[in-house]
């Protein structure tokens, strides 16, 4: 006998915390407020209906709800049911929050006698609970509390697929707590959850390729994948935080070893860890399948419906019949026929063609078989060569404006190519010589990345073995176009003399 006491008042005070869950829907039945009709409203049912409510918003993610987003709710949902204004539905959405979260700040609670202790004892729960607090528009949002979750569950009956984002919700609040050894079974039934939710993409699939028949019936399982892709993707970052989650808990473990206790924890915690990643590495194959599912194996099923159409059309019976059977008006048989008949093509050459510029090819090579990069080194080797060619002719009239001396500046040849040989200040050619001469200073004979100096080079005295261009700090505007700061050019060595220098 005392061991059947025993066992029948473990656990009471949990088992009365249950009970006790009631209590506010209990509350709400009995108040008695009517609408403007005098009809009594249904407190009970809307309460039931707010627990929902805020439960499909933990769902969606959605963490601004409060009594505003509550009241227009409840104004959709009356069609007719009650008679109340904006502002009575706004009352009404304030006292039931009021109930399931007392606005005086204490928790609801319940005081009973503990057959199991065998004294007074109380519980303590909370429905609702504060989250973000909108100081702007001075709005309280509110979710479910972890005893609201368990009201919910004990209230509604769900559907497998949703069966896995409740367990995470479930699982958050276990990790919160610190229950590890719960989390790890919570887990676990997330396995199931997720090789449910695969074979019934399996029978999606294979009802895809077997059952649609109708736009009506691929429209119907359009919805249905739309529908599992979205609450995929919602799970899937679900999955995220509680990654992020268990991890921050595992680093801040790794710096409060102290004991055998802290140890156990801290390798339920890596369990935790590596358990969770196998099971969001397999959600993350489903999400991918349901990408592709609906990519292709419905986008297949469409086009077999349309090819089905097709073969089963006959275009005798739906057409010529049709049209010899009822006396329809040309006009209108042109437009019954029009989509059955081929796209109108209509070719014309023109006689000016003759007359258009003709291409003449020379040669076994045209432009169409060369490559650009042919074309490329081919035009750069051409404006290479003109170049030279430049900085020789300039070099010839630097020669003469230098009349015998051995170094001269920018500015004393252009003032004696103003006298002589105006027209070359105009051209780009003479400033780049300076400018490219001034990159390759000093310019030598035989320098292999100097070839553009070659013919200038040339133009030199037997004696002169290199060229050095340095800049001076003057800028100077040489024509409208055209400004350089001024450089020095100077003739250096001996020719011979540098060769043996440099052997």
């Amino acid at each position: 006998m005392i061991n059947m006491v025993h066992s029948v008042t473990l656990h009471y005070k949990e088992r009365m915390g249950r009970i006790a869950l009631f209590d506010p829907l209990y509350i709400l039945r009995n108040k008695t407020k009517k609408d403007n009709q005098g009809k009594p409203i249904d407190y009970y049912g809307i309460g039931l209906i707010t627990l929902l409510y805020f439960f499909e918003n933990m769902l969606l993610r959605n963490k601004k709800t409060g009594s505003q987003e509550l009241a227009d709710f409840l104004q959709g949902l009356n069609r007719g049911e009650m008679d109340l204004t904006p502002e009575g539905y706004l009352q009404l959405a304030r006292d039931i929050i009021d109930v399931f979260r007392p606005s005086g700040g204490k928790k609801n609670s319940r005081e009973f006698y503990n057959w199991e202790t065998r004294a007074e004892d109380e519980v303590i729960y909370s429905i609702l609970k504060t989250t973000e607090y909108d100081s702007v528009l001075n709005k309280q949002y509110y979710t479910l509390d972890e005893q609201g979750l368990e009201l919910v569950f004990a209230t509604k009956e769900f559907f497998s697929e949703f069966q896995l984002s409740i367990n995470q919700l479930i699982l958050r609040k276990q990790l919160e707590k610190g229950e590890f050894i719960g989390a790890l079974r919570q887990i676990d039934e997330m396995r199931i959850n997720v090789e449910s939710l695969r074979e019934r993409m399996t029978q999606i699939h294979s009802e895809i390729q077997r059952s649609i028949v109708s736009d009506k019936t691929y429209e119907r399982y359009k919805n249905i994948l739309e529908d599992i892709n979205l609450r995929l993707k919602r799970e899937h970052e679900e999955f995220e935080e509680l990654k992020s989650f268990v991890k921050e808990t595992k680093v801040r473990l790794g710096y409060e070893f102290s004991g055998e206790k802290e140890r156990k924890t801290y390798e339920l915690v890596l369990k935790i860890d590596y358990e969770l990643g196998e099971v969001h590495d397999t959600h993350n194959r489903l999400l991918t399948e349901s990408i592709e599912l609906k990519n292709t194996a419905l986008q297949a099923a469409k086009e077999s419906l349309y090819y089905t159409g097709i073969q089963s059309f006959n275009f005798e019976h739906e057409i010529v019949q049709k049209v010899v059977a009822t006396p329809l008006p040309v006009d209108i048989c042109r437009i019954l026929v029009k989509p059955f008949l081929p796209m109108e093509e209509f070719q014309e050459w023109s006689l000016l063609s003759i007359f258009s510029p003709q291409r003449i090819e020379k040669g076994e090579e045209s432009e169409k078989t060369r490559t650009f990069a042919q074309i490329e080194e081919e035009e750069n080797k051409t404006n290479i060569h003109i170049l030279s060619h430049n900085f020789g002719y300039i070099m010839g009239e630097i020669i003469k404006s230098l009349d015998g001396r051995t170094e001269i500046t920018l500015l004393e040849v252009v003032n004696d190519l103003k006298n002589r040989e105006p027209k070359l200040l105009e051209h780009r050619s003479f400033y780049d010589f300076w400018l490219i001469g001034h990159q390759y200073s000093p310019i030598r004979y035989a320098t292999e990345e100097n070839t553009i100096f070659n013919q200038a080079l040339e133009q030199l005295p037997k004696e002169v073995s290199a060229l050095q261009i340095q800049e001076l700090s003057e800028m100077k505007q040489i024509t409208p176009r055209y400004a350089i700061q001024n450089m020095v050019l100077r003739l250096q060595g001996n020719k011979s003399k540098s060769k043996t220098e440099e052997m």
